[in-house]
């Protein structure tokens, strides 16, 4: 594969659609290189052409882009992240993971004080670092492009050496056999990772995740125990009920959706 082709193939993947302009912008190098390296991708149905644009021809292998993830099922989010914020009092110490439920719940987290933070996220670590009176620890030094996270070997060594009285997670997916899922497997060792350094997890996801046809992602986060929240927006049908295990299920208040952000 020529300079520069795998790059081409990842920005393509990542944002489904992309111009070949903004390719050449992002690489620094011309159209007309775009095009010449192009050309032999699309030839072997690695990416698919329009016109002025290029086209992912990967489906269901990568978690949506970071933005278009936190504009989807917003109300819904906001309304669990309200609902979790109502778990974590002052002073509390809290590990998060970088799902875009717990996102929002970095923004709902704001009206606490004091608390004690452990993230993998740029994101949630610059909106609650910005409170005075938090101690917040950023893990990691090498952040993904799609969403600022961090997965490398001092994100897990930071997470390790923290105590947490409660680990806030998120699912890409919920299925009724499978469990909670994600596309990563380096996801499911943070949150791991994170479990293990809490007393207690609150597994944050909306309720379009719970999907009874989907077999993508495959791969399954950590089984709950009774310590454990499970914070939704809508009761998932009866079918789900064994996955659950002995964690408490909790929805979200629908006079909230509107409160954050």
């Amino acid at each position: 594969m020529s300079k520069y082709a795998q790059d081409i193939v990842d920005l393509v993947d990542l944002h489904g659609r992309i111009s070949v302009l903004e390719l050449a912008q992002r690489l620094g190098v011309s159209d007309q290189t775009v095009r010449r390296i192009v050309k032999p991708l699309v030839e072997d149905g690695r990416v698919s052409k329009v016109h002025g644009a290029l086209l992912s021809n990967r489906r269901g292998s990568l978690d949506p882009p970071f933005m278009a993830r936190m504009t989807r099922n917003r109300a819904a989010k906001v309304a669990i992240a309200q609902t979790v914020a109502d778990q974590i009092p002052d002073g509390s110490s809290v590990a998060i993971d970088t799902g875009s439920t717990s996102c929002f719940v970095a923004q709902a987290l704001r009206v606490r004080r004091d608390l004690t933070v452990v993230t993998n996220s740029a994101y949630i670590a610059a909106v609650l670092a910005l409170i005075e009176s938090n101690r917040v620890f950023m893990a990691g030094t090498q952040l993904r492009n799609h969403d600022s996270a961090a997965f490398d070997r001092a994100a897990f060594d930071a997470v390790d050496r923290f105590s947490a009285q409660t680990a806030i997670l998120s699912a890409s997916l919920v299925h009724p056999q499978r469990g909670f899922l994600v596309y990563d497997q380096c996801e499911v060792d943070m949150a791991r990772a994170m479990k293990t350094c809490a007393d207690r997890t609150i597994l944050a996801v909306d309720a379009t995740k719970f999907d009874e046809e989907s077999a993508k992602p495959a791969l399954r986060l950590p089984p709950l125990s009774k310590a454990d929240l499970i914070v939704t927006d809508r009761q998932p049908n009866a079918s789900f009920r064994p996955i659950l295990g002995p964690a408490t299920m909790l929805l979200a208040r629908d006079q909230d959706r509107t409160a954050v952000c």
